[in-house]
């Protein structure tokens, strides 16, 4: 297959920006180089993604979505990063593996699909860790068709119901539309979760994320609704966060310019345990700090 191709009129994501990424940039702000911020052991996923010894995570330039209080602005929208080969890459992945990883976390990659292909092509039978794929959901069913056989675990978020916070937050009226679709494709393809001997680590699966934002906590119960309602039982995990911190644009929109209420959490928190959405992972308020954003350093980028 010529993957190169596939950066052409390119299509990758649902903007359907339809330019010649040899020549421009999308709407993700990246050509059709890999570029990469870092590559590293990561210790701030879910427990059963970094276990004990973290999870291999490479954080790519650029972003589909470009959320307005992103917590990773510089990579995902100021275009920080250094640029790699598809060879470069492959060697990243193995590295990783070498230093103990429990997996290859491709965190906002979908922008680089016609490399990353390549790349993990070239590890098959020396990659023994699983391939986990770490996005903002907001993906083509033909993108999530195409990683069929490259990825283990997804990693989605569920940001939206709401077209309208959605459009305001994220410029994606489309998101919640596009998204589920997506999502359940991914729990086709992975079945389901399968974990280690010890019960730990995941293998196999799809755990889905969600950030509770402030003044927003009745979309997220519309989005646990969703859920129960259409997802099949027992197929995913979900992890919901407590994280959101005010980043970037943040400040431009005042009603979400602070940290979520304990009041606001607990009562999503609440629903989801109502709804008998149990299996998976919460947040404790504290995880709503800074600190928790790494450092994008281009530790372990060649």
């Amino acid at each position: 297959m010529n993957y190169d191709l596939m950066y052409q009129s390119c299509n990758l994501c649902p903007r359907n920006c339809n330019v010649d990424r040899s020549v421009v940039t999308g709407y993700c702000g990246c050509l059709n180089t890999i570029k990469a911020a870092r590559a590293a052991l990561h210790h701030w996923e879910e427990p059963c993604i970094s276990g004990t010894k973290g999870s291999g995570t490479v954080f790519f330039t650029g972003c589909t979505l470009r959320c307005c209080f992103c917590q990773n602005h510089s990579i995902s929208q100021e275009g920080l990063g250094k640029e790699v080969s598809i060879k470069e890459l492959s060697q990243i992945f193995l590295r990783l593996q070498d230093q103990g990883a429990h997996n290859i976390n491709l965190v906002t990659a979908t922008q680089y699909l016609p490399s990353i292909l390549p790349a993990l092509d070239l590890v098959k039978g020396k990659l023994s860790i699983p391939v986990v794929y770490n996005c903002g959901g907001y993906e083509t069913l033909h993108t999530v068709k195409a990683l069929e056989g490259y990825v283990d675990i997804w990693l989605p978020d569920l940001k939206y119901e709401s077209s309208e916070l959605s459009m305001r937050y994220s410029g994606a009226k489309d998101y919640f539309q596009v998204a589920k679709k997506a999502i359940k494709q991914m729990i086709l393809q992975t079945g389901s979760p399968q974990f280690d001997s010890q019960g730990s680590i995941m293998k196999k699966g799809v755990i889905i994320r969600h950030m509770v934002l402030p003044g927003a906590k009745d979309d997220s119960i519309r989005l646990l609704h969703f859920m129960k309602e259409e997802l099949p039982e027992g197929m995913y995990y979900i992890s919901l966060m407590s994280q959101y911190t005010p980043f970037f644009h943040s400040k431009d929109f005042q009603e979400i310019n602070r940290r979520i209420t304990t009041y606001e959490y607990n009562k999503v928190l609440d629903e989801a345990i109502r709804l008998g959405l149990d299996s998976g992972f919460m947040q404790e308020k504290s995880s709503a700090k800074e600190e928790y954003t790494p450092h994008f350093d281009l530790e372990g980028i060649l």
